[in-house]
Formats: structure tokens, C-alpha cells, sequence
């Protein structure tokens, strides 16, 4: 009701409010290599390299017992990327021989999964993925899983 008494009808359906507007356009830019990351890193633009290594460490709790985690280079949190936009992040994981499980890297601020172009990396093998940091902010990355 407004002042004078009389009620006013709006419209509430988010599809009515967004035509009223004209619609939108929801544009994705494209923020990885389509392949190899050779295309990417032979583009002419600066590379920052993120180079991580999954490894197996005991970490104590408040009650002093440990339990056995999967760090990115021995870093709770793991380590800080810093770019520009418009800087080509080219991002390897290596996963040492002696360790007990495969893992995986995902780069939120990458607008992809790392599966295909990297997924899971083996014991004793490194994985790499690239793409163009396109859309400012602060992002985290986190472990794929198993070819998730």
C-alpha cells in the first residue's frame, strides 16, 4: 500500500524482469588453451608458471594427534599465485614417486576443470594445464579428485 491507500501491481517473475530490461547477454570468455599449452605459451604474452608438488604430510590437531593429508607443496593453505589479466598461468603438479595417491589441480579463476587437460597425474608423474587469466579477482584452487 502506498500513502494514498491504493496498492500497486509489479510484475515478479525474474524471466518478466529481465525481458523488461531488454534480456541479457551472458557472455563466458574464453579463459583456457582449446590444447596443448604450447599454443598458449608461444602466444606472445607474459607466462607466470605456478608449479605445485602433491605431497603426503601428518599434520597435529588441537588434541595432538596427527592425521595425514595431501598439501600442495607442503603448504596449508597452498602457496599464493599472483597475475595480471591478461597473463597466460601455466600450472604443473608433480606428484612424487614415493607418494600413495594420484591428485589433481583445479584453478577456479580458469573457468575450466583441469580434466581433460590434466585430470588426475600419476605417482611419480607431472601434469600441466594453461589459460589466459581473463577475469579479475581472487580465486582459489583446490584438488580435482581422481579424474573428477
Amino acid at each position: 500500500p502506498l500513502n494514498g491507500g491504493s496498492t500497486m501491481e509489479v510484475e515478479t517473475s525474474p524471466l518478466a524482469q529481465v525481458a523488461a530490461m531488454g534480456g541479457l547477454e551472458l557472455v563466458m570468455p574464453v579463459a583456457y588453451a582449446a590444447g596443448p599449452c604450447s599454443d598458449l605459451l608461444d602466444s606472445g604474452r607474459p607466462v607466470v608458471n605456478f608449479d605445485l608438488t602433491g605431497v603426503s604430510v601428518d599434520l597435529p590437531t588441537m588434541t595432538g594427534s596427527t592425521y595425514s593429508a595431501m598439501t600442495f607443496s607442503e603448504q596449508v593453505p597452498g602457496p599464493t599465485l599472483r597475475v595480471t589479466q591478461g597473463d597466460v598461468v601455466h600450472m604443473t603438479l608433480t606428484i612424487p614417486g614415493d607418494e600413495v595417491t594420484q591428485h589433481g589441480n583445479d584453478m577456479h579463476a580458469s573457468q575450466m576443470s583441469s580434466k581433460p587437460y590434466m585430470g588426475a597425474v600419476n605417482i611419480g608423474e607431472t601434469g600441466e594445464y594453461c589459460f589466459i587469466a581473463e577475469v579479475p579477482g581472487v580465486f582459489k584452487y583446490h584438488c580435482s579428485g581422481v579424474n573428477i
